[in-house]
């Protein structure tokens, strides 16, 4: 299974999510970039947001966040 370009806008917004607090969230507006808006309409679908147009994330939201971080690290780190 390989990530298509809806999966990389979804971990993307999820990566834009604050890390350090479970008491901020994003507002992502009507005239941002459509495939944003699509990606956080499939994160709310999926149970990974609580609103629609962003909000928090729920439980499940911040376990892959947490995840989606860790991989993103791993991909990036410099070999040594």
């Amino acid at each position: 299974m390989a990530f298509d370009s809806s999966l990389v806008a979804e971990l993307n917004l999820l990566l834009k999510f604050p890390h350090d607090s479970l008491t901020q969230g994003l507002k992502i507006h009507h005239d941002a970039d459509p495939q944003v808006v699509d990606a956080a309409k499939r994160l709310f679908d999926k149970g990974i947001i609580n609103r629609i147009d962003g909000g928090y994330l729920t439980d499940l939201g911040h376990d892959l966040a947490e995840h989606a971080q860790i991989l993103v690290s791993a991909l990036n780190a410099k070999k040594e």
